[in-house]
């Protein structure tokens, strides 16, 4: 008898999910402009390249610090409680960057500085926010329907990173820093309000409650016990690590493409259309018969659309490039998030989470800083595609030395002798 399509929208038709997904929607969309606003804000001010790197060294440090300790703490304690408390101090800081200039208006160093010690105080709460909405998410839903919720999950997620980006320029555009850090505010105020209607309290059995050592021990060596996960990660650290143009797009928009505030909102939302695009064409299509040869091509692809936009002179071809890298990197995110939570036990989630966090964050963040030091040293253009060059030599290193990951078949199989 042929298989009964699965329900595209079965993770959605549980009211618990719905709201965590609207909620992640609308907090992502704020961290989405703030990111777009506080990058043009900066390089306005200063006029420095490495100054753009520095937003992602001052998120990454205190981010990758109190990672561990998040997943333990995730681990231990309601996982709904946890986000809420790291959204409450992320509020704060919307509202910091808002009031800012208004306080000190005539001291855009003193301003800079500042933004630096917000954007910190905001990566150290991410570093909690991670692994509780990752385990929350899991909670949520039944194991069934994991890679259905992956889906919309990252969906959402992207959704907001398209949109996000553009009414932040059209918002910096109309009104400058006053009009898009308050619509920055009030998005985070409705991701709260979805959490906290959220009816659900996490389940801790004592016996999973380590002593906090142990804890950290326990969740670090169950990924590097995992060489399917960890490969898997650490590919996506060292393509974005070094493939990241994200932290440069201030400068194409101002001085390569010249197409100012507005124009770099649509470059910062185009890797996300491209994601959003394939999230829909995932829910509908049929599980991966040759997961690990998918992951190599699309980090690969990834590696090629950098190096394409570092190159690129037209807006046209830019954004083009960058809608196709969005297109791999979803490929990627949803196999890497697939694989985590096929693989973790539910007790283990938080502190394997924050693990992959390190990874992603580090990547991002790290990845920023590097960015704006070799452009700072190279240029603007070969550091971007000397990244994507970098790239391709990590999926290539990658591939040849873990076998097991690139003859994975399907995600909960075993891998291939």
């Amino acid at each position: 008898m042929p298989e009964t399509p699965a329900d595209p929208y079965a993770s959605l038709r549980l009211p618990n999910f719905r709201l965590y997904v609207i909620g992640l929607f609308a907090f992502t969309m704020a961290l989405q402009i703030q990111g777009t606003v506080v990058g043009w804000q900066i390089y306005e001010l200063t006029h420095d390249k490495l100054a753009l790197g520095l937003i992602g060294l001052a998120e990454a440090v205190p981010f990758i610090t109190a990672s561990l300790y998040a997943g333990h703490v995730a681990d231990r304690h309601d996982r709904r409680r946890v986000a809420l408390a790291s959204l409450a101090v992320m509020l704060v800081c919307s509202v910091a960057l808002l009031v800012l200039p208004l306080w000190i208006p005539s001291a855009p160093g003193l301003i800079v500085r500042l933004i630096y010690v917000v954007v910190a105080i905001s990566g150290l709460a991410r570093s909690f926010l991670g692994p509780a909405r990752q385990a929350l998410a899991a909670e949520l839903i039944p194991r069934a329907l994991y890679s259905n919720a992956i889906t919309w999950r990252s969906g959402s997620w992207q959704l907001a990173s398209v949109v996000g980006p553009a009414v932040g320029g059209v918002l910096y555009a109309a009104g400058g820093t006053t009009l898009t850090y308050a619509v920055d505010a009030v998005l985070m105020i409705a991701g709260v309000g979805a959490i906290v209607a959220i009816k659900h309290a996490s389940t801790i059995k004592r016996e999973h409650t380590e002593a906090i050592m142990k804890s950290l021990a326990t969740g670090i060596q169950f990924v590097f016990n995992e060489p399917i996960v960890l490969g898997a990660l650490s590919l996506d650290l060292f393509s974005v690590l070094f493939g990241g143009a994200t932290a440069l797009l201030p400068v194409y928009a101002a001085e390569i493409l010249h197409v100012g505030a507005s124009g770099l909102g649509l470059l910062r939302a185009a890797p996300a259309i491209g994601a959003v695009v394939m999230s829909a064409v995932i829910a509908w299509m049929p599980p991966f018969r040759r997961t690990g040869r998918t992951l190599f091509f699309a980090v690969a692809a990834f590696g090629l659309c950098i190096i394409v936009f570092g190159l690129s002179t037209s807006m046209a071809l830019s954004v083009a490039a960058l809608v196709l890298s969005g297109v791999a990197d979803m490929v990627s995110v949803f196999i890497r998030s697939s694989l985590l939570q096929h693989r973790t036990p539910p007790h283990m989630l938080g502190r394997v989470s924050s693990v992959n966090s390190i990874f992603v964050g580090s990547s991002n963040e790290i990845g920023a800083f590097e960015s704006g030091v070799t452009a700072r040293m190279l240029g603007t253009v070969p550091s971007v595609v000397l990244g994507g060059i970098a790239t391709l030599v990590v999926v290539a290193v990658t591939a040849w030395r873990l076998p097991a990951l690139r003859k994975l078949e399907r995600m909960d199989s075993p891998p291939a002798a």
